[in-house]
């Protein structure tokens, strides 16, 4: 029974020799050591190819999703289209221009100033009716409202620049300027407020003396007001002076120095000029409806109180000059108006007040001039009848 054991052995270990070479022989010549035979089962060199899987994930990085942020550049771009319709807005500004259409306008008439010589303006809004063009800056500036200026219920803008009120009495003259060899009287008109301890007055005319000469303009009494006619009077030496209603027509006298008056507009505004002396704009204005309902003046058309608005330059004043708008052009000049109030007004009615249009006898007077004091019967203001055929108030006959 030991024999058949033997031989099962035998026929095992040469069925197991037959399956090692088999497997030798598939594995390749390279790994025929049977020490190796045992580990071939764990080198599957295919493991590696498992990680190349791996890598793969970091493609979709690749597809770079802030591609989709490029439409978003795109939407700024009609950004810059938007503020495009946005400068067509100042377009509108152009009603401006439709206001400035109702103001009057200005020219520089002196032809010393080439640039700006008869360029015209439109008067500023705060005077829409009257101004005129300052020649030196080449801009409008209301009649009113720079040094030298009397307008109103008088209102003076003294040289000094301070704006005060010089009340007066109608009916009665007071010396506005009085130098060695120049004096401006002014005739007030007025009415009283049964309401008030004064009169409302203004300016209806001026005389002025230099050297042996005496120059009057002033305002005729008007009811109904109409711009289109006008209501100027003036005179030189007692001999009437006649415009032509025209823009720019002129008057010269053949003295010396050579006296001009010029029409600005085609009635009630002129320009005069005394070489070396002084340059003045005046213009004849009425009290309006509105006017009388705001300061409580009781104006009707039976009388406007047609008065002057002036504007005065001087060019050689002395140091001693001396009159309710002179003395604010001396040097030593100092404003005691009270300032504090509204209205700041100026007394000195008695020092100022004269008794003619053309007389140098008010207190503060310091004419001495080319000629003596003589008669101003014909100058008076009253009413006169002239064999010329014209009359009225403020006109001027000749003896």
């Amino acid at each position: 029974m030991a024999v058949p054991k033997i031989i099962y052995l035998g026929f095992l270990a040469l069925l197991l020799a037959v399956v090692v070479e088999s497997q030798s022989s598939s594995g390749g010549g390279q790994q025929s050591s049977s020490h190796n035979s045992s580990s071939t089962p764990p080198t599957p060199i295919y493991y590696p190819t498992p990680s190349t899987p791996t890598p793969k994930p970091s493609t979709p990085p690749t597809p770079a999703t802030p591609k989709p942020s490029t439409p978003t550049p795109a939407t700024p771009t009609p950004k810059p289209s938007t503020p495009s319709p946005k400068p067509s807005t100042p377009k509108p500004y152009t009603p401006p221009n439709s206001n400035a259409g109702s103001r009057n306008r200005a020219r520089c008439r002196n032809k010393n100033y080439g640039q700006c010589y008869n360029q015209e303006h439109v008067c500023p809004a705060n005077c829409p009716t009257s101004c005129q063009v300052d020649c030196v800056t080449c801009k409008p500036v209301c009649n009113c409202d720079y040094p030298g200026a009397v307008c109103q219920d008088p209102r003076f803008i003294g040289g000094d620049g301070i704006t005060f009120y010089f009340h007066g009495k109608k009916d009665k003259q007071f010396c506005l300027v009085t130098d060695p060899n120049l004096h401006i009287n002014a005739h007030f008109i007025g009415k009283r407020n049964a309401n008030m301890g004064r009169d409302f007055t203004w300016v209806e005319s001026i005389g002025i003396l230099f050297d042996n000469h005496r120059l009057f303009f002033g305002a005729r009494k008007t009811g109904t007001w109409d711009d289109a006619k006008d209501r100027l009077s003036l005179a030189f030496d007692g001999e009437p002076i006649f415009l032509e209603e025209t823009l720019g027509s002129q008057w010269s006298s053949t003295s010396m120095p050579q006296v001009t008056v010029t029409r600005t507009s085609e009635t009630n505004n002129i320009v005069v000029e005394i070489p070396g002396k002084l340059r003045i704009t005046a213009k004849v204005v009425p009290i309006t409806d509105e006017e009388s309902r705001v300061h409580n003046y009781d104006i009707t058309d039976e009388d406007r109180f047609a008065h002057l608005d002036l504007g005065f330059k001087f060019y050689s004043l002395t140091g001693k000059v001396d009159g309710v708008l002179g003395k604010t052009y001396r040097n030593d000049y100092v404003s005691r108006v009270n300032m504090r109030v509204a209205m700041p007004v100026m007394g000195g009615e008695r020092q100022y007040a004269t008794s003619s249009i053309f007389a140098t006898d008010c207190l503060a007077s310091r004419f001495v001039g080319g000629q003596e004091e003589t008669s101003v019967e014909t100058m008076e203001l009253a009413s006169m009848n002239c064999a010329s055929g014209m009359s009225g108030r403020g006109v001027v006959c000749k003896r």
